[in-house]
């Protein structure tokens, strides 16, 4: 109404409150970052990163566990994340040594040699890749690196995977 008193109440409501709604305001851990998830939503995302540096072999031609399981991370996502992974390996055979990751939690995502990083070959190799998921269930996710080779002993060493969820 024109010439009426603009009250605290009707200030808080009005323009304190919604200050309140930006991504500084809902920030509440440091490094975190804001994905959207709507219309006019936004979700506070943090990525995660871990690292197993112990040498360990497997001769399963079906992803497995090494001795140390992982690395692993869980991370609250969206639909997406990018998963980024690396290691350091060399087979005792001229086939391939691959890590991959499955997701578990909220999604179910087998390893699969498309999202692997690998050598051919007895010469060893550092490598790194990243890949976007765009199927995740939101929520929860444990993201697990896994190992196999196509025969022979795969090594495995320096084994790294950072999840960035979105």
């Amino acid at each position: 109404m024109s010439n009426s008193v603009f009250t605290a109440a009707q200030y808080n409501q009005f323009v304190r409150d919604n200050s309140n709604e930006t991504a500084p305001a809902k920030a509440t851990t440091a490094g975190s970052h804001f994905a959207g998830t709507g219309l006019n939503s936004i979700a506070e995302r943090t990525s995660a990163a871990a690292i197993v540096a112990t040498s360990q072999t497997t001769t399963s031609t079906s992803y497995t566990d090494l001795a140390t399981v992982g690395p692993a991370v869980t991370v609250t996502t969206g639909p997406l994340a990018w998963v980024h992974l690396y290691n350091s390996n060399v087979n005792t055979t001229s086939v391939s040594s691959l890590m991959s990751f499955e997701v578990s939690g909220a999604s179910s995502i087998p390893a699969a040699d498309n999202q692997s990083i690998g050598i051919a070959g007895t010469a060893g190799s550092r490598e790194g890749a990243a890949f976007l998921l765009t199927t995740l269930t939101p929520g929860s996710n444990t993201f697990t690196c896994k190992y196999r080779v196509g025969s022979g002993t795969g090594t495995y060493a320096d084994r790294r995977i950072a999840v960035l969820p979105l």
